[in-house]
């Protein structure tokens, strides 16, 4: 009988983690294909032998039936000699060999998959007094559980991962190694008799066990207290969303007195007793990732009024891990889930460090002992113009894997902005943005900083040769930085902002970009935020800006948007009777006063001009608060004067807009619609001026004051009437979590070859 003919496949992509191998397997015992299939480093090798036709489909249904959780690329095929198999079996992962002196892995060929979700089968499974997992806290499979989190090496095999310390019981080692079964190398598999376990933890006392620890944490939130919880990525603090007295605790301590809180609901009959939510934003909450979306609050939603106070919209997720479906199916009710840790810092993930550093914080620790590699927070989304746009990358969502417009020269590790940090690691063609890090002002932040960085490039076998950072030298992570010993490529923030958004749309060749934010560095020293820029990545001109203003205090204006107000007031002549005289003679005197064009800052002034926030407790507080104030008013668009400048920049003029705001006749919503509506019409007058010159006709939004949706929409809006067409990124966040990757395409147009 003469030999079948034999094929070599190749298959990159996310094809590790996500039941690959036992899915080629199936395929190949339906063909009648015989050889092989194995991991290497993030491929899946296959050797086939059959047919023609045999193999032939085989080929194609490789890729049309694709597990959920994969995303496998076009495939590699080579003739080769055959082996003469008998059947088709599934091989131990091997590791490529690579030359030591090398600098980059072989390019395009590691995926690392994110965090799962807990799947149908397994919670059908969770709640089946049948299943030897009934109710066990970290029942998973090939489709669904922890990933990122957990792996410690590649290739994702049991021994690199948080798991290899707990051995398999006789039951799931055959699940294990049968390729038929769905638990056939879901390496994170576990059951009560082999697996982690939980525990509670109050004070000195200490309950060990499953369901026994759970109860004592059921009881104690029913008891209106605080329980820090351990998940997937990290802790949540935990409590009755609908008790105030409990919330109220939880915001004395953190201490965060106004920041809004994500709430978890049971299922989406619970979330909608709520919240207003529609289809398509229901199926997007019970997707994979589970992210935290920002809903319309409901006028009777049973939920305490201190979730998220002074804001029209609550933060809110569903169950993703067993563990967070039992607690809440037994608690009965929402709950509210915010990150656990220190106010900036990244969300904490050991035992240990959490009891100490949250002791303050929980009244209780439901901890377990499966533990977390590195952390990943929940990540944040915002439907603005009716898509789901990302606030915050994290658990289920990043590591971020991105192709790249062309090759870059060398790897590179781009090390993003001081706040919202990611880091984003590229090569070849490829980019990868990591899951939010958070504000570097602190020693654990920048210590997590330096431990994903380092995570990045030994996972995807990846030696950056060159590092990209902001031009600001204040920045936490400069000294990380200068002793790394790499050289260093500086990159403008906005032209970051603008790049960013640029690469998400590669069909567009010349734009009119508006990077709308709080404060970055500028080319002239000042602090920019209200810029527009012609052009396109590499090339960017600043063709557009807003009035300059001298902050009194500098950083301070962040968090006082008092200050912000005083200083349009004193530029325009004008009293700012709220404000303490010395302050008003050192910004005379140009003392700790530096010039900004902020659009984040003149909404920080509209806030407390209309009197609804004058402090800050948080980022972002004053404009959050005065669009929740504006969203159900509808106001009248205040003309603002353009004209060139000296350097032929145009530029907005906001005065106009003081009469309006501080207008105490008017009611603040009004005031703050107008507000909006105004500046909305102003980065269209804008865009129209430039238009004129360039005949660009794309306009890209980016910045985080594009986060606001009524802001974003009223400018699409107008932008599309006057014959623009409007770009708003829907991958990658438009606030600083976006700067890391925009610093990379900054990078790749202006490399030397």
């Amino acid at each position: 009988m003469p030999d079948r003919p034999a094929q070599f496949i190749t298959i990159s992509g996310r094809v590790q983690g996500v039941g690959f191998r036992p899915f080629v397997y199936r395929l190949a015992h339906r063909y009648q294909i015989t050889g092989w299939v194995r991991n290497v480093d993030g491929l899946v090798e296959i050797h086939a032998e059959g047919s023609s036709s045999q193999l032939q489909n085989f080929r194609q249904a490789l890729l049309q039936e694709a597990p959920p959780l994969s995303a496998p690329d076009a495939l590699t095929v080579a003739n080769c000699s055959t082996e003469k198999a008998e059947a088709f079996s599934i091989l131990d992962s091997a590791a490529i060999q690579r030359d030591p002196d090398s600098t980059i892995a072989d390019p395009g060929s590691i995926h690392l998959p994110p965090d799962g979700f807990v799947c149908a089968d397994c919670l059908a499974e969770l709640h089946d007094p049948a299943n030897r997992r009934h109710r066990y806290p970290f029942i998973n499979c090939t489709q669904c559980g922890p990933r990122y989190t957990l792996i410690t090496a590649l290739p994702y095999d049991r021994p690199n991962t948080s798991m290899r310390d707990f051995v398999l019981c006789p039951d799931c080692r055959r699940e294990y190694e049968n390729p038929l079964d769905r638990r056939f190398h879901a390496e994170p598999i576990a059951c009560p008799v082999c697996g982690p376990h939980l525990q509670f933890v109050s004070g000195e006392t200490s309950i060990d066990g499953d369901e026994a620890a759970l109860a004592a944490a059921v009881a104690a939130l029913r008891a209106g207290k605080i329980v820090a919880v351990k998940g997937v990525g990290g802790y949540h603090l935990m409590c009755d969303a609908s008790n105030g007295a409990a919330i109220a605790e939880l915001r004395a301590r953190k201490p965060r007195p106004a920041k809004p809180l994500a709430v978890m609901f049971k299922d989406l009959d619970a979330l909608r007793r709520s919240v207003q939510t529609t289809p398509e934003q229901e199926a997007f909450l019970a997707s994979p990732e589970r992210p935290i979306l920002l809903l319309p609050k409901r006028p009777d939603d049973g939920l305490s009024a201190l979730i998220a106070p002074g804001l029209a919209e609550i933060g809110c997720l569903l169950p993703y891990s067993p563990l967070h479906d039992l607690l809440l199916n037994d608690f009965g009710g929402p709950l509210v889930a915010t990150s656990g840790n220190l106010s900036g810092e990244p969300v904490l993930t050991e035992c240990e460090e959490a009891q100490t550093r949250l002791v303050h914080l929980a009244d209780s620790f439901l901890h377990h002992n499966r533990p977390i590699v590195r952390p990943a927070d929940d990540p944040v989304y915002r439907v603005i113009a009716g898509v789901p746009r990302p606030l915050r990358l994290g658990r289920g969502s990043a590591p971020l894997e991105l192709e790249l417009p062309t090759r870059l020269n060398e790897p590179v590790l781009a090390l993003g902005s001081h706040m919202k940090n990611t880091l984003c690691l590229a090569w070849g063609k490829r980019a990868v943005v990591s899951p939010h890090i958070g504000e570097l002002d602190t020693v654990r932040s920048l210590d997590t900083f330096a431990q994903v960085a380092a995570d990045l490039q030994r996972l995807y076998q990846v030696q950056a040769g060159r590092l990209i950072v902001d031009h600001h030298p204040g920045y936490g992570y400069r000294r990380f930085a200068r002793d790394s010993g790499l050289p260093l490529f500086e990159v403008w923030h906005h032209h970051a902002h603008a790049s960013a958004l640029a690469c998400e749309f590669p069909q567009v060749n010349e734009w009119i970009v508006f990077a709308w934010d709080g404060v970055g560095l500028g080319e002239d020293g000042s602090l920019w935020g209200g810029e527009a820029f012609t052009g396109a990545p590499g090339r960017w001109r600043r063709a557009a800006s807003m009035r300059p203003f001298r902050l009194p205090g500098g950083d301070k204006a962040g968090r006082e948007p008092w200050r912000a107000a005083a200083a349009l007031l004193w530029e325009n002549g004008e009293v700012a009777p709220f404000s303490p005289e010395p302050l008003h003679q050192a910004w005379t005197q140009g003392i700790n006063s530096p010039a900004s064009s902020a659009v984040g800052r003149l909404f920080d002034a509209a806030s407390s001009l209309c009197g609804v926030c004058s402090h800050a407790s948080f980022e972002g507080e004053g404009p959050m608060r005065l669009e929740a104030q504006a969203s159900a008013n509808t106001g009248a668009v205040v003309e603002l004067p353009l004209h060139r400048d000296a350097d032929g920049l145009w530029r907005t003029d906001w005065a106009p807009l003081l009469p309006m705001l501080g207008d105490d006749a008017l009611p603040a919503a009004e005031r703050a619609a107008s507000f909006h509506l105004s500046l909305a019409q102003a980065l269209v007058d804008q865009a129209t001026q430039l238009r004129e010159q360039t005949g660009i006709r794309s306009v890209g939004l980016t910045g985080g004051v594009l986060q606001n949706r009524l802001l974003a929409e009223a400018a699409i809006e107008r932008l599309e009437s006057a014959g623009f067409k409007a770009h708003l990124p829907s991958r990658i966040p438009v606030n600083d979590a976006g700067l890391s990757f925009g610093q990379v395409i900054e990078f790749l147009h202006r490399q030397i070859p």
